[in-house]
């Protein structure tokens, strides 16, 4: 089946959110694991992960640290970031500033993760679910807004996530086109006038 001509240019939620799986994050294991399970026999060629021994913290990969939370092997330390104080924070800079404020590169496709399946290790989970939203909806309208002041000479991407860079990338890339098409016709506009003007005698 074709992909549709609006998504060939940009990645799938589900493949961003398998990219930023690989992030890395703390867990507080549940149980002693000395020996090498089924799971980090998988994890041979990709790097050591264990031994766990509770109650010390270990960072593993997001991925990981979701099997083993729908296993009740561990709970995960929730990140400084996804703090309702912290977002707050944030939200309140989103509304302020024209700029984009400083996020993680993949916040939005890990919170959603988190919350999905570990909304028991997030304080205030459905607060924070809610202002994350929030911050959402105006980064977005942020960027719809910056999209209708590009032009030829400066593309300001400046603190996008990677799913915010990959949702405006087929509209950036198609006015940038546009924009560029213009600017070659007014070239040309100028350059004949000048011609023009250099030939005429009086």
């Amino acid at each position: 089946m074709a992909v549709p001509r609006v998504h060939q240019s940009a990645f799938t939620p589900g493949e961003i959110e398998f990219v930023a799986g690989n992030e890395k994050i703390t867990i507080i294991p549940k149980a002693k694991m000395n020996k090498m399970s089924l799971i980090q026999a998988c994890l041979f060629f990709l790097g050591k992960s264990g031994p766990f021994q509770p109650p010390l913290t270990a960072e593993v990969a997001i991925w990981l640290a979701l099997i083993m939370k729908k296993n009740n092997k561990c709970s995960i330390v929730c990140p400084d970031w996804l703090s309702l104080e912290f977002l707050k924070a944030k939200h309140e800079h989103e509304e302020q500033d024209l700029d984009f404020s400083t996020m993680p590169f993949h916040y939005m496709e890990i919170a959603q993760m988190l919350l999905e399946t570990a909304p028991d290790d997030i304080p205030n989970a459905e607060q924070v679910r809610t202002i994350l939203k929030d911050i959402r909806e105006t980064r977005q309208a942020k960027a719809r807004l910056g999209i209708k002041e590009l032009d030829e000479s400066w593309l300001g991407m400046k603190n996008f996530s990677c799913m915010e860079v990959n949702e405006v990338r087929p509209i950036f890339c198609r006015a940038y086109d546009e924009i560029r098409k213009l600017s070659e016709v007014d070239d040309v506009e100028e350059e004949d006038l000048s011609t023009q003007g250099t030939n005429t005698t009086f």
